[in-house]
């Protein structure tokens, strides 16, 4: 497999900004191609089932696998909510071997920064107010995660997909 590919694994509570920064790392990153599991997970009604969730990761690991494998992509973006080590760990057993560095990164904020991000897409009509709640009570399970945090209270975007993109830098540098 191609030397300096590299797969982000970026988790995070729903308003978080995981998607926005994603597709702006997917932009700065060289030969990049960007999955959101919610785009594995998007029906209606809405249904989280055994079946479902099953599905949703056998869908997730296969496409991850197809990505890695390609060698038009140097670098493989995947964000989700991932809040629990077990769905992480599902994953990453799921992957094909290869020679290529994997990151796992949650995005974390604080609660007030949180809430207000999310209100902000309700203002928009662009989710219902019951996301706070569930966001908010996610929030302190990423504390937990065996994933490098970045803490994104007061940053835009764009600085949050530079600090994501500073983590691997960092390393060759030491």
């Amino acid at each position: 497999m191609d030397k300096g590919k590299r797969l982000y694994l970026i988790g995070g509570t729903m308003g978080v900004g995981k998607t926005t920064a994603c597709q702006i790392l997917k932009r700065e990153l060289p030969d990049s191609v960007f999955l959101d599991g919610d785009w594995c997970w998007d029906m209606h009604p809405f249904q989280v089932t055994p079946e479902t969730k099953k599905m949703v990761l056998e869908n997730i690991v296969f496409l991850l696998n197809q990505f890695l494998h390609c060698t038009a992509y140097r670098n493989v973006i995947f964000c989700w909510v991932m809040h629990e080590q077990a769905i992480i760990d599902e994953i990453l057993a799921g992957l094909d071997e290869g020679d290529w560095e994997v990151r796992c990164i949650s995005l974390v904020c604080g609660a007030e920064e949180l809430e207000r991000r999310l209100q902000k897409d309700v203002d928009a009509g662009l989710r219902t107010e019951d996301v706070i709640p569930r966001s908010l009570a996610r929030l302190g399970l990423y504390e937990c995660l065996r994933t490098e945090k970045i803490d994104v209270s007061g940053l835009t975007p764009r600085q949050t997909a530079e600090k994501i993109e500073k983590l691997g830098e960092n390393e060759k540098n030491t």
